[in-house]
């Protein structure tokens, strides 16, 4: 193999790095990496190249080898950071805006290259079907998710609306794999859904994070509260996935009047920050329950945590995902992007909920729901995942599983808070 070639993948991974520090022009760039990574270092990886290249049991192509290496770099970095090829940069831009052909699952490709489900998204064919967080994806259309095939396993699951799917999955507790036929379709995701639950009592739910979230989330509360303003909120994150950074910081500033919400930080410039708010609390104070669970994950424990440590919110449920870090996705000359971890974010308080998840503030009482049904929801957290960033807190023990699994437990008992706070305040109200 040329020494261009093998030169390739050091150049490919390092440029960005470059070019984020305000390095010299490209090859300059890409001539002081090649210097620093080493002539011993570019031996072995071309041994092995080579070694692969000859011996492997099929035929491979350099282009395929050269992927699959980068593809195994970044894998090793932690669960977040990954390679996208320029179809599933332009997938991951549509689940941003909020409109895609496929299942609506978030996932997480493991070491193995098996696909674990981080969370459905709401009224969408994977939800419907009872697909859970935790459950992970061994097979698609009866085909096993293999090192060879797992690159187009994920873009395996989207498809043209109406087509069908066939998934196999592993579930904790089950001693069979289950068996799934979905019909993909067109998912608009609505990320915010609201009602009321009583007057003067509302309830809104985040699904997900996307471009439009935290503007749709001022316009809906100020909808709901058209015929009075609010005595109380239920603010249901429970199995939100995460998404925009940015989108979950816009949803805080919609609660909160002033102070930091977030900040971030990492080994370059530009992902060092410290987002505040600005806007101002549309619901004047009137008391907040947000609802949590191991499902709520990164952008959603980002407006959790900000709601907790500046006393917005009272958090109810179980301890949350443990995702507290930050990806950006950094796009290369040839289409493709890399996905990459680049900071962790930081709690209002200064806290880091990295693999050890938010601790609610109320727990509810899950053990009776799981005596009552019969199930055990699973317990899937960002510590759980291989490869996780280590945590900077001491305090990881936090144990507890997802809210429960009946929706209206859970909202049942934020709502009975809420009108204790209203009672109390009315009790304790200054005379005039």
């Amino acid at each position: 193999m040329h020494a261009f070639r093998l030169l390739l993948l050091a150049v490919l991974l390092a440029s960005f790095a470059a070019r984020a520090e305000d390095a010299p022009p490209a090859d300059a760039q890409d001539d002081a990496v090649i210097e620093r990574v080493g002539i011993d270092e570019i031996r072995r990886f071309v041994s092995v190249f080579r070694a692969v290249k000859q011996a492997y049991v099929d035929p491979i192509d350099d282009a395929t080898l050269m992927r699959a290496a980068i593809r195994g770099l970044l894998a090793d970095l932690d669960p977040h950071s990954g390679y996208l090829d320029a179809e599933q940069a332009r997938s991951l831009d549509e689940q941003s805006s909020g409109a895609y052909d496929g299942l609506g699952l978030e996932v997480v490709q493991r070491p193995d290259r098996s696909l674990m489900v981080v969370a459905p998204i709401d009224d969408t064919p994977a939800a419907r079907a009872g697909i859970r967080p935790g459950d992970v994806i061994v097979e698609i259309d009866g085909e096993a998710i293999t090192a060879d095939n797992a690159d187009t396993a994920i873009d395996a699951l989207r498809g043209a609306p109406g087509s069908t799917v066939a998934l196999t999955l592993v579930r904790e507790g089950e001693s069979e794999p289950l068996k799934l036929d979905l019909v993909r379709e067109t998912i608009r995701v609505a990320s915010v859904r609201v009602r009321l639950l009583e007057p003067g009592f509302g309830y809104l739910r985040i699904s997900h994070f996307q471009a439009d979230t935290g503007r749709e989330t001022a316009a809906k509360l100020t909808q709901l509260g058209k015929d009075g303003a609010l005595k109380g909120l239920v603010l249901d994150l429970r199995s939100n996935p995460g998404g925009l950074l940015n989108s979950a910081v816009e949803a805080a500033d919609v609660f909160l009047d002033s102070g930091v919400i977030v900040s971030t930080r990492g080994r370059l410039p530009y992902s060092v920050a410290e987002l505040r708010a600005r806007r101002g609390d549309v619901l004047g104070g009137a008391p907040i329950v947000a609802l949590v669970d191991a499902g709520t994950a990164s952008a959603a424990e980002v407006l959790a945590a900000a709601l907790q440590d500046h006393r917005r919110a009272v958090v109810m449920g179980s301890p949350t995902f443990g995702k507290g870090s930050v990806q950006t996705v950094l796009p290369l000359d040839n289409g493709d992007s890399l996905k990459l971890t680049t900071a962790r974010y930081y709690t209002p308080d200064g806290g880091s909920i990295q693999a050890s998840g938010l601790k609610p503030d109320i727990a509810l009482a899950e053990d009776l729901v799981l005596r009552r049904s019969g199930d055990r929801p699973p317990r899937l957290r960002e510590r759980d995942l291989p490869g996780h960033l280590d945590a900077e807190s001491t305090d990881s023990d936090a144990e507890g599983g997802p809210a429960a699994q009946e929706e209206d437990y859970a909202v049942r008992e934020a709502l009975a808070l809420l009108k204790g706070i209203a009672v109390f305040g009315k009790r304790t109200a200054p005379t005039p």
